[in-house]
């Protein structure tokens, strides 16, 4: 996929998602699979906050070799599913920082169990709508070009 960054593979002796894959710090895991696993934020939204991390250190989605990304979301759906059947949930709210806001340089997905009423407002930062129709092709047309 993306160029990796310096230190995106293998294992990162500093991380903490690194040692809790390998088991040498503890969690309250919640999913084993091969290439990713998923264990209890420690500190959670709301009860039920799960992470869901590759086992080999990546730092951003980019770096998540194709080969890896379809049991990566497979997993996060499972993962879904089983927080609204296991906690009774309305649905869950799935989100990854990409450097910005991401406060552990390993490659998480929060998946965070949601109840009507719960508090929670959409995203968790101001949203802005673009000044006119035009503005908004212009960021269209600037990520269409990026992407070829």
């Amino acid at each position: 996929m993306g160029e990796s960054l310096p230190g995106a593979t293998g294992t990162n002796k500093e991380c903490v998602f690194c040692a809790i894959a390998s088991g040498s710090r503890p969690a309250h895991r919640v999913l084993e699979r091969e290439t990713c696993m998923a264990f209890l934020d420690a500190r959670p939204l709301f009860p039920g906050h799960v992470l869901l991390v590759p086992r080999t250190h990546r730092a951003t989605l980019v770096d998540l070799p194709s080969n890896d990304a379809a049991p990566f979301v497979e997993a996060a759906q499972a993962l879904c599913v089983a927080i609204e059947d296991g906690l009774g949930a309305d649905g869950t709210f799935v989100g990854i920082n990409n450097r910005v806001s991401q406060s552990v340089a390993h490659l998480h997905v929060h998946i965070v169990p949601r109840r009507r009423g719960d508090g929670l407002r959409g995203f968790f930062w101001p949203r802005q709508p673009y000044e006119s129709d035009a503005e908004a092709a212009s960021f269209a047309e600037r990520i269409r070009r990026a992407l070829h």
